[in-house]
């Protein structure tokens, strides 16, 4: 029997000892074994794991401001050959974060908060990893994509990818298009060119220029399962959809729209997950019990112990997409469907964080809610007790046109008469009225 030393691993305030082989390779524990020694795997003992190869990110992301946080979830680079990995897991015991390409499967730091951290030596942008999260039961799961992974490459169910997140930006002093001279053009990327591409949408923007749009508005593209998907059925949050392209081929048709004076706005989704491919519940409370949807799960916006942290990791993916891909603003898809019961609705939250993002980092940017009603307080701004949106979508004109066009015929619960509701939105903009709490 090989003698057995202490390897002392820095885990926060305290110190960990982990008990090493003199051979070099760490002796499992009953829970370190779970994490390699999946079902239907056989065994591979962990690398040694000197305090120079693995050593937790000292930050609690938990006690960083929101408008920092999407920074610190995910994979993120730190250094040429060094990565930190992040994820929110709080009902895990231990999460082991698996590099695809090597035999190596690093248990992850826990903090008190919930969160799971470590930072590896030799990963790199480009590298393939995925995650295994135990339970609190010692039972652990099979690998999944991490909950906020920059890139899915293989889809939906495979590994997530390493993205670097230094693209060099030409659109230095760019000054977004005002409110009142925004003339948008909604379009969906895989159906606007015949590559249906990112890189194939640049092509077209001198059309959309010379046609009198001033602002180009992307249907979804967080990542969706299949090849096909017209958006709403996003699971990757943080990833565009690799059907397209990559995330840095989205950053260039931003760039080009940005050099032709187009603004450019996403649409994203926060009122449901996509059935296919949705594993959030798998690492924690991100999915509500209470609250449904027709579409798909509903986020745990309102859980009284983890719903706070949950609204922080939607406001950080909304913060993202601002940061990370310079969009001009957000349209918030179906806003009313967004079910919280918190005192302070989650939209309010969402929109005041974007407004300190963008105070810090210099940016305007806007937010426009879809609304099946019109929701005057939507538009109130945030000290008046608001929710401070710049503009309202509000889906009263396409049922009155559709009530004219098809008449008897009805895509929704409230009915529209043809004879009188599409006079009064051309006139007022609405026909009913409501608010995100009645």
């Amino acid at each position: 029997m090989s003698p057995v030393v202490n390897l002392a691993t820095s885990i926060g305030p305290s110190l960990r000892l982990r008990p090493v082989l003199s051979s070099g390779i760490v002796k499992p524990d009953s829970v370190t074994e779970a994490c390699v020694r999946r079902t239907g795997s056989p065994f591979k003992p962990l690398s040694a794991r000197p305090a120079s190869e693995y050593r937790v990110h000292m930050i609690d992301p938990a006690s960083e401001p929101v408008t920092t946080l999407h920074r610190l979830i995910g994979a993120s680079p730190i250094a040429a050959e060094r990565t930190r990995f992040c994820v929110w897991a709080p009902t895990m015991k231990q999460v082991c974060v698996e590099l695809v390409d090597s035999p190596r499967r690093i248990v992850m730091d826990r903090l008190d908060s919930g969160y799971h951290l470590v930072e590896i030596d030799g990963v790199s942008a480009g590298d393939l990893y995925q995650y295994i999260p135990m339970g609190m039961d010692r039972n652990h799961g099979s690998a999944r994509p991490d909950p906020a992974s920059r890139f899915q490459p293989d889809g939906v169910h495979g590994p997530s990818m390493v993205i670097r997140q230094d693209y060099p930006w030409n659109d230095q002093g760019w000054n977004p298009v005002g409110r009142d001279e925004l003339v948008i053009y909604e379009l969906h990327l895989g159906t606007f060119t015949d590559e249906g591409t990112f890189l194939g949408a640049i092509t077209r923007l001198d059309e959309l220029v010379e046609l009198g749009v001033t602002a180009i508005e992307f249907m979804p593209v967080a990542d969706a399962a299949g090849r096909w998907n017209w958006g709403y059925d996003g699971v990757h949050l943080f990833a565009p959809n690799r059907n397209y392209g990559t995330p840095d081929e989205l950053r260039q048709l931003i760039d080009a729209a940005h050099a032709k004076g187009l603004s450019v706005f996403l649409d994203v989704v926060y009122n449901h997950l996509g059935p296919e491919g949705n594993y959030l519940g798998e690492f924690g409370p991100y999915l509500s019990e209470r609250h449904h949807t027709v579409w798909g799960a509903a986020p745990n916006f309102d859980d009284a112990v983890h719903g706070p942290e949950l609204r922080r990791f939607f406001i950080a993916n909304a913060i993202h997409w601002l940061d990370a891909y310079h969009f001009d603003g957000l349209r918030l898809d179906a806003i009313h469907c967004m079910q919280d019961e918190s005192d302070r609705h989650v939209v309010a939250e969402l929109s005041q964080s974007v407004r300190e993002w963008a105070a810090q980092s210099g940016r305007r940017v806007m937010l426009i809610a879809e609304s099946n009603v019109y929701d005057p307080e939507m538009l109130t701004p945030l000290q008046e007790g608001g929710m401070g949106f710049d503009a309202e979508w509000c889906d009263d004109f396409l049922h009155s046109v559709f009530a004219v066009a098809a008449t008897g015929e009805h895509l929704c619960h409230r009915p529209y008469q043809s004879a009188v509701d599409l006079e009064q939105t051309l006139r007022f903009g609405y026909v009913y009225e409501g608010t995100l709490r009645r």
